[in-house]
C-alpha cells in the first residue's frame, strides 16, 4: 500500500539513440512490484513502445499527465509523461537534432523536483557530443543541473559522488584534461566540496558523524614535496583547516593504497583529486552497479554510472543493473531525508 504522502521519482530518457529507454524498461520489470520504487519516465511514448518491440521486452506503457497518477498505474504499466521527439531516432545513432529535446527533458525533471512533485530525479545517460553540437555549454549533467536550479533563484552546487561496491568517492575536479588538474585544484574548492559531502552524508545517507578521507594528487602523495608540491601547498592546508572546523578527515593518502579493503573500512567517503582517481576504484568494485550522485542540489539526483552505449542500443543486451541501483539509492536517500 502506497501512503498518501508518497511522491514518485521522475526519470529522464537521456540520449534517445542510446540505451536509456531500454534499461528503463528493464528496470521497471525488475521494480514493478516494489511500490516504494515507483517512478515515471519523461519521453516520447511512441518511441518508447517502439524500443520495447525492437528489443522484445513486452512492457505495457501508460501515458499520464501528472505524477499523482503514478501510484495507480505503476504495478501494471510503465508511466510515461509524453513529450514528442522533434526528429526521427535510430538505435545506435545520435544527432544534434534531438539535443534540445534531451535538455528540455532534464529541465522538466528539475521543475518537477523543485515543485515538490517528485521525490528525486534519476537521469539516463546523455551523449555530450550531440549536446555540444547544439550549443550545450556544460561539462555534463552535474553542472547543468546546478545551473538550472540557480536560474530559478535557488542556491546550488555541483559535487559528483560515485557510489558502488561499498565505496563513496568524490572527484574534486571532474571533466577536464589531466594536464589542467593541478591548476584547477585549489584549497577553497576542497573546502567547499568537503563541507557539501559531509552535510549530504548526514542528511541523505543517515551517517551522524561522517568519517572522511582524502587522496593526494601525486604519486606517494607527493612524498613531502619531492614528487610535486600540490600536497604541501593545497591539500594539506585544506585538511588542517577542515580538522580545525571539527571534521573527522584524514589524508592525504597515496592513491595507490587508499582503496584496499581494510583502508575502505576506515572512512565513509573519500575525496579524490581528479576524475579517474575516483571512478576507477568504484567501477572496479562494481562496474554494473555503480551510481552517480549529485550533491549540493536542493533535490536528490542519481544516475547510472555509465554512458549511452550506442553500440548496444537496439540489441537488447544492455544491462539495467546500474539504473536499478540508481533508482534504489535515490529512494533510500529520499526516505532518509524525510525521516530526519
Amino acid at each position: 500500500m502506497i501512503s498518501q504522502n508518497f511522491k514518485p521519482m521522475i526519470l529522464t530518457p537521456g540520449e534517445p539513440g542510446g540505451i536509456g529507454i531500454e534499461i528503463t524498461l528493464k528496470a521497471w520489470l525488475a521494480l514493478r512490484d516494489k511500490t516504494e520504487m515507483a517512478f515515471a519516465l519523461l519521453g516520447d511514448a511512441r518511441h518508447i513502445a517502439s524500443v520495447a518491440e525492437t528489443i522484445n521486452v513486452p512492457v505495457p506503457i501508460s501515458e499520464i499527465s501528472s505524477l499523482d497518477q503514478v501510484a495507480g498505474v505503476f504495478q501494471r504499466a510503465l508511466p510515461i509523461i509524453h513529450h514528442a521527439l522533434p526528429a526521427p531516432v535510430s538505435a545506435g545513432a545520435f544527432t544534434a537534432a534531438t539535443a534540445l529535446w534531451v535538455m528540455a527533458m532534464i529541465e522538466k525533471a528539475v521543475v518537477l523536483c523543485l515543485a515538490g512533485k517528485a521525490s528525486a530525479m534519476v537521469t539516463n545517460p546523455i551523449q555530450k557530443e550531440a549536446l555540444y553540437a547544439a550549443g550545450f555549454d556544460y561539462q555534463g549533467h552535474t553542472d547543468f543541473l546546478a545551473a538550472l536550479t540557480r536560474l530559478r533563484g535557488l542556491p546550488a552546487s555541483d559535487v559528483m559522488m560515485l557510489v558502488g561496491g561499498g565505496l563513496r568517492a568524490v572527484p574534486i575536479t571532474v571533466h577536464i584534461a589531466l594536464k589542467d588538474v593541478p591548476s584547477a585544484l585549489t584549497t577553497e574548492a576542497i573546502l567547499i566540496q568537503t563541507r557539501i559531502v559531509s552535510a549530504a552524508l548526514i542528511e541523505k545517507f543517515g551517517i551522524a558523524s561522517p568519517r572522511l578521507a582524502m587522496t593526494g594528487l601525486n604519486p606517494h602523495a607527493g612524498e613531502n614535496g619531492s614528487m610535486g608540491r600540490e600536497e604541501l601547498d593545497i591539500i594539506i592546508p585544506a585538511i588542517r583547516h577542515l580538522q580545525n572546523e571539527g571534521f573527522n578527515i584524514t589524508g592525504p593518502l597515496p592513491a595507490d593504497t587508499a582503496f584496499f579493503p581494510e583502508m575502505r573500512k576506515s572512512y565513509d567517503a573519500i575525496l579524490c583529486m581528479y576524475h579517474d582517481q575516483a571512478l576507477i576504484p568504484v567501477k572496479t568494485l562494481d562496474f554494473h552497479g555503480g551510481v552517480n550522485v549529485t550533491l549540493g542540489l536542493p533535490f536528490i539526483r542519481t544516475s547510472p554510472d555509465h554512458g549511452t552505449a550506442v553500440n548496444l542500443a537496439g540489441t537488447g543486451k544492455a544491462q539495467s543493473d546500474s539504473l536499478v541501483a540508481a533508482i534504489s539509492l535515490a529512494q533510500q536517500m529520499s526516505s532518509t531525508a524525510q525521516s530526519l
